[in-house]
């Protein structure tokens, strides 16, 4: 029963802050675009770009937020599992930056430790909660 709420915490915890910090992204690419990029030192020089981050950080952020919770609300494990790869992916295209191009800034640092981070901790509540969804199955004996 503990492991139960402790999954079930763990679920809750790991779904809010992704769909939190994605959705406050979105918003913030919506709204200031110019902002975001200068996240990472990159100026906005024209209206395509603008649009381009509106698009890709904005309309797809919030989409994969909706989408996160849909989900979430429907099957939990199968939430916690989307996110390992979301920021598993995350991740490992930073670690291509750096095997490709070279080392990362101080944003590029911090970012790769929290998306693995949270990469790990949605690939292990997704892991414990197969194992528990799955092992009561194995214990059913027909008559």
């Amino acid at each position: 029963m503990k492991t139960n709420k402790f999954l079930e915490a763990a679920t809750w915890i790991i779904v809010a802050i992704s769909a939190f910090g994605t959705l406050s992204v979105s918003l913030m690419a919506l709204l200031d675009p110019k902002g975001v990029m200068a996240l990472v030192h990159t100026p906005l020089d024209n209206t395509d770009a603008y649009s381009s981050i509106r698009g890709v950080f904005g309309g797809v952020g919030i989409t994969l937020a909706v989408v996160l919770v849909w989900v979430f609300r429907r099957d939990r494990t199968t939430a916690v599992g989307f996110l390992a790869l979301f920021w598993g992916n995350y991740a490992l295209c930073r670690a291509l930056t750096i095997a490709m191009d070279g080392p990362l800034g101080d944003f590029g640092n911090q970012w790769i430790g929290i998306e693995a981070l949270l990469a790990i901790a949605a690939l292990v509540v997704y892991a414990l909660r197969r194992q528990v969804k799955v092992a009561p199955r194995k214990l059913v004996i027909p008559a």
